[in-house]
């Protein structure tokens, strides 16, 4: 059984298969193991960016005295956080209850029955030493001691309380817009103090809730925002690209590490902004952060990889940061001292003696020049010379779903027919490599291996993506997969009594918990996701259980959010959409004409669900949406059927006549 990780196909278990502890993956098999042998289970959570699990690992995973110390006395189990996010958050629950914080690495110990005894992050080698002989003694020698601190652990755990469902309110909305301002850094943007995170399903939020209610402020925050996160250092300028957060105040000094989901996330929310403000600058941000996204992070066969490591050659941000003398060698004495001054590159420097690019000295402005992208392009060429940067490439479903809705929105509103080609891609590889045969999901793909039933995050995020690439394509078929992921999720995650959805399937493995989670992290919520999926699909297809579960989802959360409304942003969304004012619209055409895809590109259209039907999709959108088999296609040019409030106004035959019934004077 040694080193069984080589069995598994994450870059985090491989990356240290060679080291002489015997790591075993997660699986049932391995406490039955525990149960043989009589040994407690050490627990080691990470993943592949993460700077202080690759330091645990060499400081001690390779180190043959502590490899020792676990293999004699425990069964050492490792686990990728991001292909196993339910085992993830049952232990790191149990972390934040017995320590009041987490983090990774994750260090527990278990008992052969999955309880915890012990959890912890990072520990120096001495510590961990000490930690293991101490474990190992009391588990000769106290063991019931052990065992009743794992049980009383294990029900606490269990015990977590169900909350009782309420209506969903203006003024719950109210209330999150509200806790955002008064968290908000008028000085620098964001919120909160440093390490900032760019959070980008708040800005999302706060953005259309000042849209619909007129609150000027709650926009600002968002503008300024997106401004400080773009000038600052947390965007790549050479390369394209965020990093993870900042350290500093001043959005200046990032972690450099890159992921998936937050260049995904905030791509739609720069997508957003463009749509409400149409300033070209974020229209350029969102280009350069998909380009980005699909230059380094697409793999061979239309998926995108986890991210790429803060470190190279060992020293995090090498890899990004510049010196003028280096510059100068680049691209000669006058063109480096113009790229050096547009970015704020010095002799003395910004970041351990050399700079990281950034625009905090420039003054506003909506384009980059010419002249600077070229010469950004020539020095970019110049970074690839340096050592590359590691990068996860295991394919997530659910991250995977994000960059989906993120390409098919930006497709449409930047009106930039590449993203959505590769949005089609994305969806295609999703359905032919992490799909099984009966419709299920699978969590991860790598290197042609597809493992790891789909859990919550991977249905919602994923049938989100497949939504907005129905509306930017007008294709059904995409509507009838979000629509078959959705009863996924009814049938085997819904708590059809109280509402929420499960963590993982019901008749998957079972974890020690299986707690309903609403609350937003660095990712929306996936309880969150799955309301706006059923919100619209119940307004789409006209379907009554759609209607009917999304109520009660919606019920649930507005239930959950009540005691902080502001960390439940993405459940604003849902409540912002079944809240204000909505309009249902059918198109019927041989062709939609172009006028159309322009008038949605125009300005926002919050609360506006879109069918498309023409001679091609009339079957099939008739299927799943039966209610639009009783509009005729004209034999010429397009008609319009708009309903709102409940009422079905006369229908028009021309963009300008929709426009005068949506916004009538």
């Amino acid at each position: 059984m040694s080193n069984r990780l080589s069995m598994e196909h994450s870059p985090y278990l491989l990356q240290h298969a060679d080291n002489p502890v015997d790591w075993h993956p997660w699986g049932p098999e391995v406490f039955e193991e525990a149960k043989r042998t009589d040994k407690p289970v050490f627990l080691s959570i990470g993943y592949s960016t993460c700077h202080w699990c690759h330091v645990m690992a060499h400081e001690s995973f390779e180190d043959e005295t502590v490899a020792q110390a676990v293999n004699a006395a425990f069964l050492p189990v490792k686990v990728d956080r991001e292909e196993r996010p339910d085992v993830d958050a049952v232990y790191m629950a149990a972390c934040l209850a017995m320590n009041g914080s987490g983090g990774w690495p994750l260090t527990v110990l278990l008992t052969p029955e999955q309880k915890p005894f012990w959890a912890g992050t990072y520990l120096p080698k001495a510590q961990l030493l000490h930690l293991l002989h101490e474990a190992a003694r009391l588990w000769r020698e106290d063991r019931a001691g052990l065992l009743a601190a794992g049980a009383t652990l294990t029900a606490h755990l269990r015990r977590k309380a169900e909350h009782r469902p309420d209506a969903p309110s203006r003024e719950l909305v109210r209330q999150a817009a509200s806790q955002f301002a008064q968290g908000y850094d008028e000085r620098w943007g964001g919120f909160g103090a440093a390490p900032k995170f760019p959070t980008p399903h708040n800005l999302i939020f706060l953005l259309r809730y000042a849209s619909l209610t007129g609150e000027g402020h709650a926009q600002e925050m968002v503008l300024q925002t997106l401004d400080a996160m773009y000038r600052g250092g947390l965007f790549d300028h050479v390369g394209g690209g965020f990093s993870r957060y900042s350290t500093d105040e001043r959005w200046l000094v990032p972690h450099f590490e890159k992921m998936l989901y937050d260049n995904a996330l905030l791509a739609l929310a720069y997508t957003e902004a463009f749509q409400h403000t149409c300033r070209p600058i974020y229209g350029e941000i969102v280009c350069r952060t998909l380009d980005y996204a699909l230059r380094e992070l697409s793999g061979p066969r239309g998926g995108f990889c986890c991210g790429q490591d803060a470190d190279s050659d060992g020293v995090e941000g090498k890899y990004y940061v510049l010196s003028p003398d280096e510059l100068a060698q680049a691209l000669g004495g006058v063109d480096a001292e113009h790229f050096c001054r547009w970015y704020g590159i010095t002799p003395a420097g910004n970041f351990e003696g050399k700079s990281i690019p950034n625009l905090l000295g420039q003054p506003k402005f909506d384009r980059v020049p010419e002249g600077i992208a070229a010469l950004r392009e020539r020095v970019y060429d110049y970074r690839l010379g340096r050592t590359a940067l590691h990068r996860d490439d295991k394919v997530l479903t659910a991250w995977n779903g994000l960059a989906l809705a993120a390409l098919a929105r930006a497709g449409l509103m930047l009106d930039e027919p590449r993203y959505l080609d590769a949005a089609r891609q994305t969806a295609e590889f999703l359905a032919e490599k992490l799909t099984t045969s009966d419709g299920r999901l699978l969590a991860r793909w790598r290197d042609g291996d597809a493992a790891h039933p789909g859990k919550l995050d991977d249905y919602a995020f994923l049938a989100c993506g497949l939504l907005e690439l129905y509306v930017a394509t007008s294709d059904v078929s995409y509507l009838v997969r979000a629509a078959g992921l959705a009863d996924q999720l009814l049938e085997r995650f819904f708590d059809r009594e109280h509402g929420g959805f499960y963590p993982y399937a019901s008749d998957g493995e079972q974890l020690l918990t299986r707690t309903k989670e609403a609350y937003d992290g660095a990712m929306p919520s996936g309880n969150s996701a799955a309301a706006l999926v059923l919100s619209r699909l119940a307004r789409l297809t006209g379907e009554i259980r759609w209607r009917e579960a999304a109520e009660l989802q919606l019920s649930w959360l507005a239930g959950a959010a009540k005691d902080y409304p502001a960390g439940h942003s993405f459940a604003m969304l849902g409540f912002l959409e079944e809240l204000w004012p909505s309009a249902d619209l059918v198109i019927t055409a041989r062709k939609v004409p172009e006028e159309f895809w322009a008038f949605l590109r125009e300005r926002p259209r919050l609360g506006l669900t879109v069918q498309v039907k023409t001679p091609e999709s009339a079957q099939a959108l008739a299927a799943i949406a039966p209610f639009t088999k009783d509009y005729p296609i004209p034999e010429r040019g397009a008609r319009y059927y708009l309903c709102r409030g409940g009422t079905c106004q006369q229908p028009v035959d021309s963009v300008s006549e929709l426009e005068a019934l949506l916004n009538p004077s």
